[in-house]
């Protein structure tokens, strides 16, 4: 059995985060070892709250940004990145990613987002050009990249739910911190961010879950339970 931490702040209207809990039963199948999701919030999280996340084998960081609470969605990433527990986050998973590293890896201490602190003077999260809310939009994949590997081809299409990605004026400093980009947008803009050398560290600002059906399970979903189920014969 394979314990998936969900972490977001569980809203059963919400179409993403009831998907989220399908996709997991979906990509369980291919895997061919159940996994059960268990919804932490974010409220939950922070302090030192972070010890519930240690009885889960991964994370995923779900869609719902403005969080409850950004410290606790920051501390779950920075948990996974440094005990290098396998994390996928997914639309405010991805942005809050992009927080967590600029923050604790870069010690930008001032490192904001847009949408919680449009007047920080250094925001790495910003409003898109054009909202992606409700867009169903090409993904190009960087060869040999995980996400490639995942969907096994160099393209894919995926539903967007955000306004906010992230702020191109820092990807050089985010790629001095170790991210890398892996999925662009048709201009070229960052769409799936991944930390080579974690076990399985990978944003998307689209929400694959969505996607997920019995017969096509969402490949990110599946790459983080197989990443996991690699972890120990347990799994």
């Amino acid at each position: 059995m394979i314990r998936v931490g969900i972490v977001g702040d569980y809203n059963p209207a919400h179409e993403a985060h009831r998907a989220t809990d399908a996709a997991f039963a979906h990509a369980s199948a291919v895997v061919g070892s159940p996994a059960m999701g268990t919804w932490t919030g974010t409220d939950q999280l922070a302090g030192r709250g972070i010890g519930a996340l240690e009885a889960f084998d991964c994370l995923l960081i779900a869609p719902g940004s403005p969080y409850i609470n950004t410290d606790g969605a920051l501390a779950a990433i920075r948990y996974a990145r440094e005990a290098d527990v396998p994390v996928l986050g997914t639309c405010g998973g991805f942005q809050h990613m992009v927080l967590e590293i600029a923050r604790h890896i870069l010690g930008y201490d001032d490192a904001g987002h847009a949408e919680i602190d449009p007047a920080g003077k250094r925001l790495v999260v910003t409003p898109l050009s054009c909202s992606l809310k409700g867009q169903v939009m090409r993904v190009q994949l960087v060869e040999g990249s995980v996400a490639a590997t995942a969907y096994g081809r160099a393209e894919t299409t995926e539903r967007y739910y955000c306004d906010f990605g992230l702020n191109p004026d820092y990807l050089s400093d985010l790629a001095r911190a170790g991210l890398v980009v892996s999925g662009t947008g048709p201009e070229g803009e960052p769409r799936v961010i991944e930390m080579p050398g974690l076990r399985f560290f990978v944003g998307s600002l689209f929400v694959p879950q969505t996607s997920s059906s019995p017969a096509s399970p969402a490949p990110l979903v599946v790459a983080l339970l197989a990443a996991t189920r690699a972890m120990g014969p347990n799994l």
